[in-house]
């Protein structure tokens, strides 16, 4: 007897993706975050003689998010040291290589900071499910770092631009979320913002080398809390 031909089979149900005009979660829980604390710190330090201790005085001073800078001498184990305590809003900035950036997702960075546009960077934060803030100035490089899946893009150096800049920029890229960097201070923290920064970064003036390096994290905490109170 002839065997008649199989009918066509129904799919089983399969894991999809973010429908489209959809941010991934990891994405859309960061800058969810990002929008509610809206200030990065920004360490940049020749010494740090206890990473933990300097996060709790900046969470101290109203500043969750921490980014301790690959310049920094022994980067790897203030930033296991620091997300040992809690690693909550730390991330590892001016990472220029895939491999850096490897490097500093084992060591526990929960976001990635470029200075400019680094494709081995943004395919490594992407590989590793972990969110990462290309560096930009020009609308083209802002292009280039959406192209490359970033998940906001930092605008440095934003005091030589001055907040009309990132208002000029929110017209062609009006959903693309910003971030100040580059001499942003208590004074001018709040024209960024106001001029459509998502977050702005909060630099030498809240976490000056000689302080860190001091462990006076009493001034520090001051410093941070000034910053906050500015950017309301």
């Amino acid at each position: 007897m002839q065997q008649s031909e199989p009918g066509p089979t129904t799919p089983g149900p399969t894991e999809s993706g973010p429908t489209e005009g959809e941010l991934p979660p990891m994405t859309a829980d960061f800058l969810s975050q990002l929008s509610k604390d809206r200030v990065i710190a920004v360490v940049r330090a020749p010494e740090i003689p206890d990473a933990a201790a300097l996060c709790a005085a900046l969470r101290a001073g109203g500043i969750r998010w921490i980014e301790f800078t690959r310049t920094t001498p022994g980067l790897v184990e203030h930033l296991r040291r620091a997300v040992a305590d809690d690693g909550d809003g730390i991330g590892a900035g001016t990472v220029m290589t895939g491999e850096q950036a490897e490097e500093l997702i084992d060591a526990g960075a929960r976001y990635l900071v470029t200075p400019g546009c680094r494709p081995e960077v943004a395919e490594a934060a992407s590989a590793a499910g972990v969110p990462v803030v290309l560096g930009a100035l020009s609308p083209t490089e802002v292009g280039l770092a959406l192209d490359l899946g970033a998940d906001a893009v930092k605008i440095f150096p934003a005091r030589a631009f001055g907040p009309g800049y990132l208002r000029d920029l929110a017209g062609p890229f009006p959903d693309v979320p910003l971030v100040a960097s580059g001499g942003v201070n208590e004074d001018n923290a709040a024209a960024f913002l106001a001029a459509g920064a998502r977050a702005v970064c909060a630099g030498s003036n809240v976490v000056p080398p000689s302080l860190v390096a001091a462990g006076d994290w009493p001034e520090i905490t001051r410093r941070a809390r000034a910053f906050t109170d500015s950017c309301r």
